[in-house]
């Protein structure tokens, strides 16, 4: 009995690190519009939704559900089975939600909840059957996998209609706002905001409180029965307090709207879902209460009281709430997934999260030109229509700074409104969908027909898209394969599965940690770079650029010396660490791009000298960074190749390149650091001498072509090794040149100064 006990208190452990997990990432579904379009403070974004949250919790109602849903049938599992799957279901949901928060990926909890049942379920009722002696069609009995199939078809359904929906209404709220809305609030926006709240109200009641204690069963029929008449009253109720609030007051209207749709998203969040995170583990508990006043083998006590629909406990959901709230708060991967939506849809061009790939590329091409709202609209209006889609300075979210709002209150309406009453809808017609993909959805349909996705950001706002619905996707297969994984592990390994899984889980978390913690790093340099320019006086220069120079110069001596030995040992492992270090440092020299791109913006007129040398290290630092990993990559393509490996005279002689090459960087890169040039003439001496040895080695090579003593294959490699290091070399040197010139020339009250980001 003690085993078990300990099941279920692990259980209940495991089910608070799913709400903070699950929290993570469904927050994106209440917070990205208000966030994104800042209707307010983030504070107070954030108490409202914390309100919902609450009143969601205090309020939720429903049954614990998740073994009667019909994924698996209880009753022909024993007791210690079904606590296997649960356990297997807990550890793969805090693995899987874990490991999307750290990459700011959205998924539904809702399909990895049904999956890893299926999944979990499915390894036991496969070892049930092989031990019965039984053929595995008889798993059927066991597993009823046609609720699965109707979540995923009833999911594809919704995240079309979702994207489609919110194309089309966006495109009129905008023919209706233009983005200069805030001429139109008092007239528009009474209209449009009568209709928003009286559809986020109708989504509030039928999605946020149909499960509340105190809301009849009988009552929520009536209401259904009178729908339109309902939908009316709340218009005018609400048109007519938009009204009051538009003359009297100095309240933007929309916000009202953002704020309402932020609160009803939460607390329907916290009312329906929160069952879902707790729902396994409550659940084995509800099985460890059936089993012990019986005393019978757990082996053999099936489970037909899990067959039965059971009541969430108050004393339960009110702690689950407070960890939820608590998540809300503090959790950064909760703001990582946000901020991944908000990217998305955002309306100003700037630092992308994700890169491009063929599906974006071949999307775009192909779309790229074509009006499909135009096809449809006589040529007369058209320049109506460009009108309301043109871009006014006032209109907010439009510029590259830090503070400015992704996308206007207009379009945050849309995503609330539309959002609220289409899974409203949904629910009325008992369709399954999932928040999580309708809210996403609608947010990337609006984007698109507000022309936030332009020519300079297209192909990586779609390539985000195609990368979240992709991890959707995977998701179900994931849950599913893992969970099976692990209810294995659990039913055969016994004692020492279970502490295998605890490791597992542990290790899990560890490296999400730490690949978020180093994600989070590099953006915060990005973004500093871009958005935190300042004039320095043109000596600084030195202090503020020449040290992340001379970092580069010392990384690419080590890298090429590591290069030159796998090379020459044939070490795969050595050569595909070079790879790692030569991309490490393209990614960390992309803060030196933007910190360009941001500095030449707030140029001054009058310094043109030193925008010209910024400049000059820009473009040096590509050339030396592409030279670098040139050499990495022929290095280690070569031997991945299985290709004959260089003579033993080539690679000694290429070990001293490598050895001289190492002293004239370290040269290099002292003088950068320190802004000591005393000894600047030695650059000019080493980098003539090691020039010179080049020279010397390609006429060699050169004669052993002649002679027939190299292949083409050898002299490729080789060739192509030396004139890389010869262009190191010398853009070395310029780097050292450049700023020797700064100090000596320059003065420091040099009267011109240099626009650059802070390291």
């Amino acid at each position: 009995m003690s085993i078990f006990l300990l099941f279920v208190v692990l259980l209940f452990v495991l089910a608070a690190l799913d709400l903070v997990v699950g929290v993570a990432n469904d927050a994106v579904n209440f917070l990205n519009s208000a966030i994104g379009s800042k209707a307010a403070s983030r504070r107070t974004i954030m108490i409202i939704a914390t309100l919902g949250i609450f009143m969601g919790a205090l309020f939720a109602g429903g049954m614990m559900e998740v073994a009667r849903k019909g994924i698996f049938n209880p009753q022909f599992f024993s007791f210690t089975e079904v606590m296997f799957i649960f356990m297997a279901v807990m550890f793969t949901d805090i693995v899987l939600l874990d490991f999307f928060n750290t990459f700011g990926l959205p998924t539904s909890t809702t399909v990895s909840i049904v999956f890893e049942l299926l999944g979990a379920s499915v390894t036991i009722a496969a070892i049930k059957v092989l031990s019965n002696g039984e053929d595995f069609s008889h798993i059927s009995t066991y597993i009823n996998s046609s609720n699965a199939l109707t979540i995923i078809v009833g999911i594809f359904v919704s995240v079309g209609v979702a994207f489609t929906v919110g194309i089309i209404v966006q495109y009129i709220a905008r023919l209706l706002f233009s983005f200069d809305y805030k001429r139109r609030i008092k007239s528009v926006g009474i209209i449009w905001s009568g209709i928003a709240l009286a559809g986020i109200s109708h989504f509030l009641l039928f999605k946020g409180m149909k499960d509340a204690p105190f809301v009849s069963k009988d009552f929520l029929k009536v209401l259904e029965a009178n729908t339109g008449l309902l939908m009316l009253g709340a218009f005018l109720f609400w048109a007519a307090v938009s009204f009051a609030i538009s003359r009297f007051t100095r309240f933007n209207i929309l916000k009202l709207v953002v704020l309402a749709g932020t609160f009803a998203l939460a607390m329907a969040f916290a009312s329906n879902d929160l069952v879902n995170f707790i729902g396994p583990s409550l659940a084995g508990f509800e099985a460890y209460r059936a089993w012990v006043p019986t005393g019978a083998n757990p082996d053999s006590y099936m489970m037909e009281a899990l067959a039965a629909g059971y009541p969430a406990n108050t004393y339960i959901l009110i702690p689950a709430g407070i960890i939820m709230l608590l998540t809300l708060w503090f959790s950064k991967k909760a703001r990582t997934v946000t901020e991944t939506e908000v990217s998305l849809g955002r309306q100003s061009d700037g630092l992308e999260r994700f890169s491009s790939n063929l599906v974006a590329r071949w999307l775009v091409r192909s779309t790229s030109g074509i009006d499909f709202m135009g096809m449809f609209l006589p040529e007369k209006w058209k320049n109506k229509v460009e009108e309301s889609f043109r871009v006014t300075p006032d209109s907010g979210a439009f510029q590259n700074e830090r503070d400015a709002p992704a996308f206007d209150l207009v379009r945050a309406s849309v995503n609330l409104t539309v959002s609220s009453i289409l899974i409203a809808f949904a629910t009325s017609l008992k369709l399954p969908l999932s928040t999580t993909y309708v809210t996403f959805m609608v947010a990337m349909g609006s984007s698109l027909s507000d022309r936030a996705w332009g020519r300079d950001s297209a192909v990586f706002r779609v390539s985000g898209v195609v990368s979240v619905m992709l991890g959707w996707f995977l998701t179900a297969f994931i849950a599913f394969a893992v969970a099976a994984i692990l209810a294995l592990i659990l039913a055969k390994g016994g004692i020492i599965g279970f502490i295998i899984l605890i490791v597992f889980v542990v290790a899990s978390f560890y490296y999400t940690f730490v690949i978020h913690r180093q994600r989070e790093e590099k953006k915060e340099r990005i973004l500093s770079a871009i958005h935190k320019a300042e004039y320095i006086p043109a000596l600084e220069i030195i202090h503020d650029t020449a040290h992340s120079i001379a970092s580069n110069l010392e990384a690419v001596r080590d890298a090429y010396d590591l290069a030159i030995k796998g090379l020459s040992s044939e070490d795969r492992s050595a050569l595909r660490k070079v790879t790692q270090a030569m991309e490490k440092v393209k990614t960390e020299n992309e803060e030196f791009r933007y910190a360009f791109y941001g500095s030449i913006k707030r140029i001054e007129e009058g310094i043109a000298e030193g925008s010209r040398t910024y400049l000059l290290t820009y473009d040096l630092m590509q050339d030396f960074i592409q030279s670098a990993v040139m050499i990495a990559d022929t290095a280690r393509n070569h031997v991945e190749d299985v290709l004959a490996p260089l003579e033993d005279g080539q690679y000694a002689k290429l070990n001293q390149i490598s050895k001289d090459l190492a002293e004239y960087l370290n040269l290099c890169a002292y003088m950068l650091r320190t802004r000591d040039f005393k000894d600047f003439p030695s650059i000019k001496i080493n980098k003539k001498k090691l020039l010179s040895d080049i020279e010397l080695l390609l006429a060699q090579q050169t004669e052993g072509i002649k002679n027939a003593s190299y292949s083409a294959r050898n002299s490729i490699l080789f060739f192509s090794l030396i004139l890389e290091t010869k262009d190191l070399i010398a853009v070395a040197a310029r780097f050292v040149k450049l700023y020797y010139r700064l100090e000596t020339q320059h003065t420091p009250d040099s009267p011109w100064v240099l626009v650059t980001g802070n390291e």
